[in-house]
């Protein structure tokens, strides 16, 4: 495998160089947060794509198709009808805001300081988001290397934490466009065909499999609703998405962008399914389903291919994990420890933050290499994060978006009642159960609607900030700076 280990040793030296080239790039914090605001339709379809099509979208999105065929397309197809509604319906809204955090968009909605509280909330989604894609390292580096899994975990975590603590956004957005790049041809272009070629066709697949592999509800209505409930709205409200919209230069970009990233999503999904669906018919007695990616890249794939797949997965795996990381470290310097400091600075003042920034994606990449080496469960702590993420922000978040009368008790209310209830009936249920993040839902949604009901409304001064703010025509907010070699 001696072609295979030069492809994957010269994309991740590909990754350090651009981390030193984005370091020099990123000179503010406007440009080490969301690169300067500045990016284009193409690198902006580019990166959404690669931040939302981690390693679940590509090794479980795989699984998913071996255990339950077509329908397994339905996890990451959720995830990309997420980003489409993001695009069309909010991302012009949001982009208008320049604001860096979700947190900051509660406070500027409701004129209080809902920051805190949902900025810990928010903490915890993208940390735990950021250890369950370092954990998918030990994975592949079993299969490229036959390596130790807390080896694999801290070399491939290590990288990812070195080029985005270097250059910020900027860093991360050029490794995530050549991850886009290596994805594409990776698993779409060179995976997809050769493993429906290996497994007799689509006939022979018919012909092998049951018919329950064909339907594309099969994997159940109940599973669906769950996925647009836990996905479709979690792309709507992550601060690791949101802070992707705040990098496009436009509104146009944003909406459009994002749209050719959510289109991009659903063919990604089906690609997975029909991989998986083809792995079932070759290898009908794996142990586990998500063995079903290595196994036929291992064992179908000629050599420098193989290599190029494989980095297409570790180039999936990474650009989650680096989104995560930034977006995690952003909602502990912004939100958190500067409003306990009491030092909160206007989002539009573009003060020189780039070396605590960078301190803080520094010691959040060394708490999250710590724990995915001790965490085992990686579903489960995914689950969390993604309950906790909809139960609490969800309703406050588009209840902030959509309608007037929400106060900052509500949200409040909603963020703290809705965070509660999924924890509790996590407990309760079982954390792998659909129940907690239904009803932790419907008790958020009662909590806002009712505490905001019986509150004074918002002072009308703060509505017509958060106007100004939405058309973009706030005239105390200060442009962002062009750097000189721009």
């Amino acid at each position: 495998m001696a072609v295979d280990y030069t492809v994957i040793v010269v994309y991740l030296a590909g990754m350090l160089a651009m981390g030193w080239w984005g370091m020099r790039r990123a000179r503010s914090k406007s440009e080490f947060l969301v690169a300067g605001r500045r990016l284009g339709p193409a690198m902006y379809s580019g990166t959404m794509a690669a931040i939302v099509l981690g390693g679940a979208s590509t090794i479980g999105g795989v699984g998913l198709g071996y255990r339950y065929g077509l329908s397994g397309a339905w996890m990451v197809f959720t995830i990309g009808l997420g980003l489409l509604a993001l695009s069309v319906f909010f991302s012009a809204r949001i982009a208008r805001l320049k604001v860096y955090t979700v947190s900051e968009m509660l406070d500027l909605r409701y004129g209080g300081r809902a920051g805190v509280i949902s900025g810990v909330v928010m903490w915890a989604y993208t940390l735990m988001l950021a250890v369950t894609s370092t954990i998918a390292y030990a994975t592949i580096f079993d299969v490229l290397f036959d390596m130790n899994r807390t080896f694999a975990i801290v070399i491939g975590g290590s990288i990812v934490v070195a080029y985005s603590t270097l250059g910020g956004m900027w860093s991360i957005t050029l490794t995530d466009m050549v991850q886009f790049v290596v994805k594409t041809i990776g698993v779409l272009l060179l995976l997809l065909p050769i493993a429906v070629v290996k497994a007799g066709g689509f006939g022979a697949m018919k012909a092998k499999l049951p018919t329950s592999y064909f339907d594309p509800l099969g994997i159940g209505g109940q599973t669906i609703f769950t996925y647009i409930l836990i996905y479709t709205f979690g792309m709507l409200i992550g601060q690791d998405i949101w802070q992707r919209v705040f990098t496009a230069r436009s509104d146009r970009t944003a909406r459009w962008g994002g749209t050719v990233a959510g289109t991009y999503c659903l063919a990604y999904a089906l690609a997975g399914a029909v991989i998986g669906t083809a792995a079932k018919v070759l290898y009908p007695r794996l142990g586990s389903p998500d063995d079903a990616f290595a196994t036929i890249v291992k064992a179908e794939l000629p050599v420098g291919v193989r290599g190029l797949v494989l980095a297409a997965a570790l180039a999936a795996v990474m650009s989650t994990s680096s989104g995560a990381l930034i977006a995690c470290a952003t909602v502990a310097g912004n939100d958190i420890w500067s409003r306990l400091k009491g030092v909160v600075r206007p989002s539009g003042e573009d003060h020189d933050e780039v070396g605590g920034n960078r301190a803080f994606i520094l010691i959040m990449g060394v708490a999250v290499i710590g724990t995915a080496v001790a965490l085992n469960n990686v579903v489960e702590a995914l689950t969390v994060a993604y309950n906790l993420l909809v139960g609490g922000l969800l309703v406050p978040i588009l209840g902030g978006l959509l309608w007037k009368r929400g106060t900052v008790q509500g949200a409040l209310a909603s963020v703290l009642v809705g965070g509660l209830a999924v924890i509790g009936l996590m407990a309760g249920y079982g954390i792998l159960a659909n129940e907690p993040v239904y009803y932790g839902l419907l008790a958020s949604l009662a909590a806002y609607v009712v505490v905001s009901l019986v509150t004074k409304p918002t002072d009308e001064t703060v509505l017509a900030t958060w106007r100004e703010r939405l058309a973009g025509q706030n005239p105390e907010l200060p442009s962002e700076p062009v750097p000189a070699h721009q």
